[in-house]
């Protein structure tokens, strides 16, 4: 019953959320085919504003657990938010275990999981170093990574464009723990975002 009433709360949250978001920013949706209806992937994008990952989360076509820092449920709206669409939640600059291990059963329940690599909105132009989480879950899981481009919203430009590109499979690299190709992974997951957020 607990899960019924989370089911159909999600299907109304989003369902107020994608006719907000068409009305006052008319988003368009590029290469949603790219993502598989089916299995184990991880969504990536690049991270401008809080309106972010509810737009993955109506545009993508699947049930997707958003990785989030615990600070942000101190706001009422995005605790709600975090509540409703099942996100793991992060102590900020921590390697939680418990976050870990729900990211990757998540994976291995066939699902979808997402977040941003920048860590904080912004933070690639604020000189932040990349995290290489993405990297971590697709080396551990062999899961592909979706990478998505976000542009649009701001004044002059109300307009936002999510465009999806095609799957990038590092399984060959799976298992793997060696720094240089946890960097290495992360660079071509960023180098593919920024590409489709141009």
């Amino acid at each position: 019953m607990k899960n019924l009433l989370k089911t159909i709360s999600r299907g109304i949250v989003k369902s107020a959320i994608y006719i907000y978001c068409k009305i006052v920013y008319r988003f368009e949706v590029i290469g949603k085919n790219n993502i598989p209806k089916k299995g184990p992937i991880i969504i990536c994008g690049n991270h401008r504003t809080y309106l972010d990952p509810p737009l993955v989360e109506i545009t993508c076509g699947r049930y997707a657990r958003f990785l989030a820092k615990e600070e942000l449920t101190k706001n009422k709206f995005l605790a709600l938010l975090s509540h409703v669409f099942d996100a793991i939640l992060v102590k900020r600059d921590s390697k939680e275990v418990k976050a870990l291990k729900e990211s990757l059963q998540t994976l291995k329940n066939g699902d979808c999981l997402a977040l941003f690599p920048e860590g904080t909105r912004n933070g690639i132009a604020k000189g932040e170093k990349v995290k290489d989480g993405a990297a971590f879950f697709a080396l551990r899981s062999g899961a592909p990574i979706i990478p998505c481009g976000i542009k649009g919203g701001e004044k002059g430009n109300r307009k936002v464009t999510i465009t999806y590109g095609k799957p990038l499979d590092f399984s060959e690299y799976k298992g793997s723990k060696d720094k240089e190709t946890l960097d290495k992974v992360t660079d071509e997951i960023m180098t593919n975002i920024l590409e489709l957020a141009k």
